[in-house]
């Protein structure tokens, strides 16, 4: 989308008439989008010195220029485009990002890739490297847009920090950021001669901006080079391969997909699976293989630990390429236009919400995930709801895809990967939690370990021993401990006590928790577990859950009041009791379910409450 398209002296006219802002706040308006304050003066403020460095340049006067292109498929925007070609006839496009950022208050972020801290949104907050950002809008572009792969057109990302003091350099502008900073170079307070003479060796012919105009109106399909990239991640890797009813589903989306690109009809595959059948693993399959057969699909998630790990998974050790353009929240597509995607693969679908966002924007996320895209498929759990703003059914689903006349089909995984395939293990948690009450087996078909500790200190030592000689193992908790903003990036930090048991919260520091080096020495909680799986999951069962009198009881008012899953539970205990009660025994009784289905050898528990110690002693017993 072009907010603002125009020349270079077309521009500098706008700059000097005081035209520009009103321009793109009219432009804004017309495509039924507001403008904040902050937005208005950083475009004043910036294109001041954007002015600067393009007046009295040699760059020509009908170089193309674009302010606010809107990246497809993502919600991002490029503050600035300028297109021509150098004296060779090479059609080239610079990206850049601009900031109102002062040294002073930035600093460098170790153990995270591309993050820096800096004053924004009213305080310090860790964001993206400018050079990352846009490094990552070229590479996106390279990625998906037929015109940039054909033509071709070559992409200059840079970044342009004008209000940035020289002398703060070394916190943006280091070793720790060289490879995205030597891929989108980057300027400074004082640079504004260096960046003039950048643009003027890459556009000395203009094009009046048709460059810009190809790029905006090309059809949309991955690179060949991000085909390679991702199939090179996935073949021979034995976490991917499929088994079963794994390779049925997956084999049936890739059909269904195919079929609507050429039938031009809206579909969705609803997938419903137990913990263990591979939800995932067939989600990020069927992602690579669409991407394989030129049709732009992106996986979607709520939760971002799914997103995170299984991104850092495919992406292994490359640097120069980076694959998260792939891997979406659930509110991305709150603005999409109809049929814009090719297919989306929506992961954790009973996480999906109402609202996309904090600010109560968007109306369904299950009915923007639909609408958006030709095909989508919806993988779901209807018993991990753990959160009273999750609204994902299949209910929703087969209303949501009615509306939007899409046909619908429904399919089920039924191999158990996890919980070392044991149908009976899912049963039996089911019915110790009262989740439901089937027919549990005297005893544990298969070989799964499951345990009960007498002290939280015995179960993190025998964790941490498996992680030592089986493989990847964890420890999660209910989330009944203040998880302080303080010390979410301090290891010495200690967020939970139990008795002389101290530990911290999982960090926010560094790789993804679930498989960051280091990370059994914390405890995870349900939002950076939930999707995932580990060898040995030890669970920490907190004082929310209770066993009094013969039964299971919930109690909410034990969660932390960090944890936003029951934020809004004591107002509708207040309005409507007994709906209250019964919302509150399903997300927590889930979120142990959940928690307690995470271990593909074993899961190894420790409760808080004494009553549920003795009663969940005497319940392994009886299946051991």
């Amino acid at each position: 989308m072009l907010i603002y398209e125009n020349t270079k002296s077309g521009l500098l006219e706008d700059i000097l008439t005081d035209d520009l802002v009103s321009e793109l706040e009219d432009a804004y308006a017309a495509n039924g989008l507001g403008v904040n304050p902050n937005e208005r003066r950083a475009w004043h403020n910036s294109f001041q010195h954007v002015n600067k460095v393009l007046a009295g340049s040699d760059i020509p006067d009908d170089v193309g220029v674009a302010i606010e292109f809107k990246i497809p498929l993502t919600s991002r925007r490029v503050d600035l485009m300028l297109s021509g070609r150098d004296n060779d006839g090479n059609a080239n496009v610079v990206v850049i990002e601009l900031k109102q950022w002062e040294g002073k208050d930035t600093s460098r972020v170790e153990g995270k890739d591309g993050i820096v801290e800096t004053y924004i949104g009213n305080g310090i907050r860790e964001t993206t490297h400018p050079s990352y950002q846009a490094w990552s809008y070229a590479s996106f572009l390279r990625d998906f847009n037929v015109e940039i792969q054909e033509q071709p057109i070559e992409l200059h990302p840079l970044a342009y920090l004008h209000n940035y003091e020289p002398e703060y350099r070394d916190a943006i502008d280091n070793k720790s950021y060289e490879h995205y900073t030597e891929a989108a170079p980057l300027y400074l307070k004082g640079d504004a001669v260096e960046l003039r003479e950048f643009l003027e060796e890459r556009l000395q012919v203009g094009d009046g901006g048709q460059l810009l105009r190809d790029i905006e109106d090309s059809s949309l399909r991955p690179s060949k080079s991000l085909q390679d990239s991702i199939r090179e991640m996935i073949d021979g890797n034995r976490e991917f391969t499929l088994l079963d009813s794994q390779k049925v589903v997956y084999e049936r989306a890739i059909e269904l997909a195919k079929k609507s690109q050429q039938d031009g009809q809206k579909r969705v595959l609803l997938v419903e699976g137990e913990p263990g059948t591979g939800k995932t693993v067939v989600a990020i399959n069927i992602l690579a293989e669409l991407i394989q057969n030129d049709l732009t699909a992106q996986y979607v998630s709520k939760n971002a630990a799914p997103r995170d790990v299984y991104e850092q998974k495919l992406r292994g050790d490359m640097l120069v390429k980076n694959i998260k353009h792939l891997f979406k929240g659930a509110g991305s597509y709150v603005d999409e236009s109809a049929n814009a995607i090719p297919a989306l693969i929506a992961d954790e679908a009973h996480r999906l919400n109402a609202e996309s966002n904090f600010f109560g924007h968007g109306e369904n996320q299950i009915m923007e995930i639909i609408n958006a895209a030709q095909f989508s498929v919806f993988f779901i759990d209807e018993e991990q709801r753990v959160h009273i703003d999750d609204i994902g059914t299949k209910a929703e689903i087969r209303k949501q895809a009615g509306e939007l006349g899409a046909e619908i089909e429904e399919t089920a995984l039924e191999s158990q990967l996890r919980c070392g395939g044991s149908g009976d293990y899912i049963a039996w948690v089911n019915d110790v939690l009262d989740i439901e009450t089937p027919t549990v087996a005297d005893s544990l078909e298969v070989d799964y370990d499951v345990q009960l500790f007498d002290s939280p200190e015995s179960l993190h030592d025998a964790i941490e021993e498996k992680n030592e000689q089986v493989g990847l193992s964890r420890v999660v908790a209910g989330y009944c401990w203040e998880w302080d903003t303080d010390g979410q990036g301090d290891a010495d930090y200690m967020d939970i006590e139990i008795g002389d048991y101290e530990r911290s919260w999982n960090l926010t520091k560094g790789d993804p928790w679930a498989i960051a080096e280091g990370s059994v020495d914390e405890v995870g909680c349900i939002h950076t577990c939930q999707g995932l799986e580990f060898d040995y999951a030890g669970v920490i069962i907190g004082p929310d859950l209770r066993y009094e009198d013969g039964e299971i009881v919930t109690d909410f008012k034990q969660r932390a009041s960090s944890d936003r899953s029951v934020f809004g539970m004591k107002k509708m205990f207040k309005e409507t009791p007994e709906d209250a009660q019964e919302l509150a025994d399903e997300i927590i009784k889930n979120t142990y379910r959940t928690l307690m289905t995470r271990g593909m050898k074993g899961c190894y528990i420790y409760c808080c409450d004494d009553g549920l110690q003795e009663y969940f002693r005497q319940r392994i017993n009886e299946v051991l």
